[in-house]
C-alpha cells in the first residue's frame, strides 16, 4: 500500500522536477483530454504555458475543473506521484506578461532579459488546487 506524501515532500517533488506535467481537462462531450505541458509553480498555484485558441484552453474556458499529474519512478519500489485537482483559469495580456517575468525568471534569466510583452499567440492556465493527492511506493 503507498503512503501518502508530506506537504513538504509534495512541494520537493514539484520542484524538481524538470518541468512538465500531464494536464487533463473535459471536453465537452465529457471525454477527458489529457495533455504534456510544462509547468512552474507560483506559491501553491501551478502555472502552465499554452499556446491560445486550442482545445485545452477551450475546455478549461468551459469547464474550469482540471486535474495535473506528475509521477516518476519505474517499479513499485520507487514510484511516487502527485495529482492535483483544481480549477482553472486562463490568463492572457497583462497579467500574462507578468507570468512569463515569473516563469524566465525560475528558469535563471536574468532581470535585463525577462519579456516586456506577451508572446504573440500565447496565454496560460493558471490552476488552483482544490485538493492534492499524493503516493509514494517502497517506503
Amino acid at each position: 500500500m503507498p503512503r501518502a506524501l508530506t506537504d513538504d515532500e509534495i512541494t520537493a517533488f514539484l520542484d524538481s522536477r524538470p518541468g512538465w506535467a500531464a494536464l487533463t481537462t473535459l471536453d465537452e462531450d465529457g471525454f477527458p483530454h489529457t495533455v504534456p505541458l510544462g509547468y512552474f509553480r507560483l506559491g501553491d498555484d501551478i502555472v502552465m504555458g499554452v499556446r491560445d485558441n486550442t482545445r485545452k484552453v477551450a475546455n478549461v474556458e468551459r469547464d474550469p475543473k482540471v486535474s495535473i499529474m506528475l509521477e516518476d519512478g519505474s517499479t513499485m519500489s520507487d514510484i511516487r506521484g502527485v495529482m492535483i485537482q483544481g480549477h482553472g483559469r486562463i490568463v492572457r495580456a497583462e497579467e500574462a506578461v507578468e507570468l512569463a517575468r515569473h516563469g524566465a525568471r525560475r528558469r535563471g534569466v536574468p532581470e535585463d532579459e525577462l519579456p516586456t510583452e506577451p508572446r504573440p499567440g500565447s496565454a496560460y492556465i493558471y490552476v488552483t488546487p482544490v485538493r492534492t493527492r499524493s503516493w509514494q511506493y517502497g517506503d
